[in-house]
């Protein structure tokens, strides 16, 4: 009787721990339960939503570029991109060897693609529509297509250097790459539902998010302008087969960036195939020595200062010696320019008397001009990989860099800054920031941005800027310019010539930079234009036959293009 007593108490108390033991993992379930229903649902369906769907992006509808008049110069059209999911092929291999053939690549490079543990991979991007009719024909389970854009410029090479290129997904070069967060946009989407092996789920659960679409750049280029600048850029590439030849025009009432170029350049539909070198803007991204160009920045400051009396005369014997060096006139093998007065020695760029001018100012008031008009610092235009250029620092200038600073050597600076400067010594003393975007656009044709003409600083009186102007045009009358003169039109400008140094840093006796920097119409400036001529090897040695003619012929057809009235002078062939 006891053993059964003992026995009914165990199993009573079994019984009891066996209850209170499911009570609590009953409790532990709900609780877990209602954590994961509750606490957790959010963050769970979010994972579960992931897991679900799979998704493919695809590059945005990149914005255009147009010129001033809305002429396009960079668009994109359609494209067909061709893609797989890994997990739907049932034979990688066989797969890549029926895709190698139309698509003309290797199959190992395509098995390695499709075999790769992902939802989704590209196989061929951006190919032509020929191409992927094909592969559509072959009616492939895991192959999917969609549309993408490339990029396309209408005129070939014409402003490659300036609008640059556009790679697989962004803009790598000129102003592709420097508006790219503009012109970009967002990318689309292509979803798909998926199974847990990433199988897509059938019944046409894939949507596509359409993209935003980037804004449209529109340039203070003219297509018609930079036309005549390559044209005559190409002949002279013919001509004088020189190294690099380079050119820009510019609005001196705004700082408008009308034409920009150099040679050689490139196709920015196959860039790949171009030395990098061509892909940059050379008048932008490059700096040299200027020569007599920079001689305007000397008699600029002189005037400025009351330190110029045009009818003074100098003697130049050829040379002149500053710190037991002496400094040559390009007249040294010929005696010299003699007795002239330093009006004539503008037009005649006599090294002497500018040096003669820059000993007057000193090497203070000398370098605050050259820093006011610009040189040594970023003009701020909107273009990647703009140089400063080197000018000495002043603490560090004694006579002899005093002395070959004034007529432009020893010294680098870029032809934006050259421009710049001329525009300012034209337009009445203003210095303004060059810029090549006027405006910005949404697809909707609503403008969102707008360029105002920014001036930097006031350099010279509107007094100087007329003497100036009278001086430079006298360079092209009867100095050194004569062959840049345009039949019609009083044009002002300076040549220059600049010596290149060598691999043992010294001049070398043949191989020049010739340049011209001048404006048209003299009375009413419409358009700064700097032109340069490098490493000339077939022809003349001389600017005259080289830098003022491309200078003469790319003006002349500029302005009658602008339909510009003529100046009331006396015709050329009457002088």
């Amino acid at each position: 009787m006891a053993d059964f007593t003992v026995s009914r108490v165990t199993v009573r108390r079994r019984l009891i721990a066996v209850f209170f033991l499911t009570v609590m993992i009953t409790l532990c379930l709900i609780s877990r339960l209602a954590w994961i229903q509750i606490v957790c649902a959010d963050e769970l369906f979010e994972q579960a939503w992931e897991q679900w769907n799979h998704n493919i992006l695809i590059s945005s509808i990149r914005g255009s570029i147009y010129d001033r008049h809305g002429r396009l110069l960079a668009g994109s059209t359609s494209a067909h991109t061709v893609a797989a999911i890994p997990p739907q092929l049932e034979d990688p291999q066989a797969v890549a060897d029926a895709l190698a053939p139309v698509l003309d690549m290797d199959e190992q490079s395509i098995f390695e693609l499709i075999s790769i543990e992902r939802s989704a991979v590209y196989i061929k991007r951006k190919v032509s529509p020929e191409v992927s009719e094909a592969v559509r024909e072959m009616n492939i389970p895991g192959i999917i297509f969609f549309n993408e854009e490339k990029r396309y410029y209408p005129g070939g090479n014409l402003a490659s250097q300036l609008l640059g290129f556009v790679g697989m997904d962004q803009g790598w070069a000129g102003l592709e790459i420097y508006y790219e967060e503009e012109m970009s946009g967002s990318g689309s989407r292509y979803l798909y539902l998926a199974d847990a092996l990433g199988r897509q789920v059938p019944h046409d659960f894939d949507r596509y998010i359409p993209p935003q679409q980037g804004f449209d750049l529109y340039l203070a280029v003219d297509e018609t302008i930079q036309h005549i600048v390559e044209k005559e850029l190409d002949r002279i590439m013919i001509e004088a087969a020189p190294k690099r030849a380079m050119v820009l025009a510019v609005d001196p009432q705004t700082g408008a960036v009308l034409a920009a170029a150099a040679r050689p350049d490139y196709n920015p539909e196959k860039y790949a195939a171009y030395d990098q070198e061509s892909w940059t803007l050379a008048p932008i991204t490059s700096s040299f020595e200027p020569g007599s160009t920079f001689k305007m920045v000397v008699l600029a400051a002189a005037i400025e200062e009351g330190l110029f009396n045009p009818e003074e005369r100098y003697f130049c014997s050829g040379h002149t010696t500053v710190s037991g060096s002496q400094i040559n006139c390009w007249t040294v093998n010929q005696g010299g320019h003699g007795d002239i007065s330093f009006y004539q020695s503008v037009g005649a760029s006599c090294n002497p008397a500018f040096v003669e001018m820059g000993s007057r100012l000193g090497k203070d008031i000398l370098f605050q001009y050259i820093e006011a008009f610009g040189f040594g610092q970023l003009t701020g235009v909107d273009y990647p990989g703009e140089s400063a250029g080197i000018i000495f620092n002043p603490d560090l200038i004694g006579p002899l860099e005093l002395a070959t600073a004034s007529f432009g050597q020893g010294i680098s600076v870029t032809p934006i800054q050259q421009i710049m400067a001329v525009a300012a010594m034209a337009n009445g003393g203003y210095l303004y920031k060059p810029y090549l975007v006027a405006e910005m656009r949404d697809r909707d044709g609503e403008v969102i941005f707008i360029r105002e003409p920014e001036v930097i600083r006031q350099v010279v009186s509107k007094e100087t800027s007329l003497k100036l102007v009278a001086m430079m045009e006298s360079v092209i009358i009867e100095g050194t310019g004569q062959t840049a003169a345009v039949e019609g039109y009083r044009v002002a400008g300076k040549t220059g010539t600049a010596e290149k140094l060598g691999s043992d840093n010294t001049y070398m006796t043949d191989q020049f930079i010739y340049s011209l920097v001048g404006f048209a119409p003299a009375e009413d400036p419409r358009i700064v234009l700097y032109v340069a001529v490098d490493g000339v090897t077939r022809g003349p040695l001389f600017g005259s036959y080289t830098s003022a003619p491309l200078f003469k012929r790319i003006m002349e057809d500029t302005l009658n293009y602008l339909q510009v009235t003529p100046s009331e002078v006396i015709s050329l062939s009457d002088n």
